[in-house]
């Protein structure tokens, strides 16, 4: 066990405590969300440099200032959130499960913020956020998505679920495939122990979803599925050991 895993466990407990209880006391005075998300952002940075990890990102102009997106990413580690948060510079929600909004504090500020729970095991439910989400995109926030559904094991893409697809038909936003390679190294799915690294973020062209239809899910699913693959292929920004 490393000197920084020592330490690191106890000051995330309490930047997670500190971050939460400074959004939640934002989020009182901001009914967007947007200064929360970036309290959230800061906290996604503290978090990193704490651990070790550097984060790179790639191909940020590809994205339209203005313009809402959905992003799909694959998922292999807890660190992919922080990641992403610290990194990719834009007003964004997340669709995550239901169960992390009933952690004390942490889940009190990621409701507050505006993030968006699904449960999972509720059809029902889940079309009713799928729907809210829709609306928060056409407003002009974009939302990040896991479309695995749940973490995967490192250099394997899991099977891809529909619900962030009927999310994109709906909202006629455009799709951009994110890669995130060497996350699995800094924190593996099943292990508790960080290790000092690179995360590497590489962002896909936008794909468009306008003129699909529910019956086109399929389709553009392969789509995206195809280009995170892609992005997951470039060698040359794989993470750092």
């Amino acid at each position: 066990m490393s000197l920084r895993n020592l330490y690191f466990l106890p000051c995330f407990v309490i930047l997670t405590v500190g971050f939460s209880l400074i959004a939640l006391f934002v989020a009182l005075f901001d009914s967007s969300g947007n200064r929360s998300h970036r309290i959230a952002s800061v906290w996604a940075t503290c978090t990193l440099f704490l651990s070790g990890v550097r984060v790179k990102i790639r191909n940020l102009d590809v994205l339209r200032p203005g313009q809402a997106y959905i992003f799909a990413a694959n998922h292999q580690s807890a660190s992919d959130i922080p990641a992403l948060l610290s990194k990719l510079q834009v007003q964004f929600r997340w669709l995550a499960k239901d169960s992390l909004f009933k952690i004390p504090l942490f889940g009190w500020a990621m409701k507050r913020v505006g993030y968006l729970p699904v449960n999972r095991s509720n059809f029902k439910q889940a079309y009713q956020s799928l729907l809210l989400a829709a609306q928060k995109i056409k407003e002009g926030t974009s939302v990040v998505i896991f479309p695995e559904g749940t973490r995967q094991e490192a250099d394997h893409l899991g099977e891809f679920k529909k619900g962030g697809f009927v999310l994109a038909l709906k909202s006629q936003m455009p799709i951009v495939p994110i890669g995130i390679l060497g996350s699995a190294r800094v924190l593996p799915n099943k292990g508790l122990w960080i290790t000092p690294g690179t995360i590497q973020i590489v962002l896909g062209k936008p794909i468009p979803t306008e003129g699909y239809h529910s019956k086109d899910a399929k389709i553009l699913m392969q789509k995206v599925r195809e280009a995170i693959e892609h992005n997951l292929k470039f060698n040359e920004f794989k993470a750092e050991n």
